[in-house]
C-alpha cells in the first residue's frame, strides 16, 4: 500500500458555471483518488453546476461572494485534510495527473506542488491569455525570484501547513500569484510537475478577462512586493524621486557655482522638495522592512503550528 492511501485528501473545485465540464471533473476524481472527498464550491453559479456536481457525487458547497479568491479562502478555512488538491472546474486539467503531482508532494515534503501546463501557448485558443501569461510570470520572476515558471496554473497540490498558513486576501484570479508569494516568502520546500492542459469543452466559456485581471493581477504585484519587499519597493521610488532632483537641481547648481546667482528659484524649490520626498521614502522602507520582517516571523510560526505529515 502506498503512504500516501493513508492520508486525508481533499480535492477542492471552484466553480463558476461550468455545467459542461463538473461532471467528468468529479467522475475523474473519483476514478484517480477513490479514497478522496471530492468538494465542489459553487460561486453563484446562473446555471445547474451545483446540481450536476451533487448528482456526480461530489461534496457542493456555496460561495456566494463572487471571485476565485474569495472561493478559495472559503475552501481552505473550511476543510481539514492532510493534502489538498485544487483543480478548476473547466475540464481543461487531467485528473489522471494527481496520484503524480500528491506523490511528490508525500516524497520530497513538499508543502505545494505546482502543476505546470504543458501547450500554454494555446491557453484554450486565447493567443492574449498566452501572452499575458508569459509576460507576467517573466516579470514575477523579476520582481519576486525565481522559483515557478507557470504561476497562474489552476492545479496544485498543497500540505495542511500551507492551507492553513495562507492569508488568502486577494479577491479574484490573482489569488494565484498570491499562493506563489506567500510560498516564496516564507521558502517554504515547492516545486513543479508538468501536467496536461487542454481546451475548454464546447459551451464552457473562459472567466478570464484578458484586460480586466490583467490590470488587477499587475496592481497585484506591484501591492504584494510594497508588502513583502517594501525596502525594494520604496528604495526605487526613492531612487526615482533622487534622480528627478538631480536632473533639476543640477542645472542651477551649476549657475550658483558659475555666477553666484540662482535665476531659476522655482526649478531649485522643485528640486529640494524631490530630494526631501526621496529621503522620506527611503526612510519608509527601513521602517516597513522590520515591520514587514515581524508580520513575517508570524506568518512562520502560524505556519509551524502544523506538522509536516508522516504516514
Amino acid at each position: 500500500m502506498s503512504p500516501i492511501s493513508k492520508a486525508k485528501i481533499a480535492v477542492l473545485v471552484p466553480c463558476y458555471n461550468e455545467a459542461h465540464a463538473i461532471a467528468e471533473v468529479v467522475s475523474g476524481f473519483q476514478a484517480a483518488l477513490p479514497q478522496a472527498k471530492i468538494y465542489v464550491y459553487d460561486n453563484n453559479s446562473s446555471d445547474n453546476t451545483a446540481e450536476i456536481a451533487a448528482r456526480a457525487g461530489a461534496i457542493v458547497r456555496p460561495e456566494p461572494q463572487r471571485g476565485k479568491g474569495n472561493v478559495i479562502r472559503r475552501m481552505f478555512s473550511d476543510i481539514d485534510a492532510d493534502f489538498y488538491i485544487m483543480i478548476d472546474g473547466d475540464g481543461t486539467y487531467a485528473p489522471e495527473d494527481a496520484p503524480a503531482l500528491l506523490a511528490k508532494a508525500e516524497q520530497n515534503q513538499l508543502d505545494m506542488v505546482a502543476g505546470k501546463r504543458k501547450n500554454i501557448q494555446q491557453d484554450a485558443g486565447r493567443s492574449g491569455h498566452a501572452f499575458g501569461n508569459r509576460m507576467f510570470n517573466w516579470l514575477f520572476r523579476k520582481m519576486f525570484s525565481a522559483g515557478f515558471d507557470d504561476i497562474f496554473t489552476g492545479y496544485r497540490v498543497f500540505s495542511k501547513r500551507f492551507v492553513k498558513s495562507f492569508p488568502a486576501l486577494a479577491t479574484g484570479f490573482e489569488t494565484e500569484t498570491e499562493l506563489c508569494v506567500h510560498a516564496l516568502s516564507l521558502r517554504q520546500p515547492c516545486a513543479e510537475l508538468e501536467v496536461s492542459y487542454g481546451l475548454r469543452q464546447e459551451g464552457s466559456e473562459s472567466k478570464l478577462s484578458t484586460f480586466r485581471d490583467g490590470a488587477r493581477i499587475l496592481i497585484t504585484f506591484v501591492l504584494l512586493m510594497k508588502e513583502v519587499k517594501p525596502f525594494a519597493f520604496f528604495g526605487l521610488l526613492a531612487g526615482l524621486a533622487l534622480l528627478l532632483a538631480a536632473f533639476f537641481g543640477v542645472p542651477v547648481l551649476a549657475e550658483y557655482f558659475d555666477t553666484g546667482l540662482v535665476s531659476l528659484l522655482p526649478r531649485w524649490i522643485l528640486a529640494v522638495g524631490l530630494a526631501s520626498v526621496s529621503l522620506l521614502l527611503f526612510v519608509a522602507g527601513l521602517i516597513l522592512d522590520s515591520v514587514a520582517r515581524g508580520r513575517l516571523e508570524h506568518k512562520r510560526l502560524a505556519y509551524l503550528q502544523y506538522p509536516a505529515w508522516t504516514p
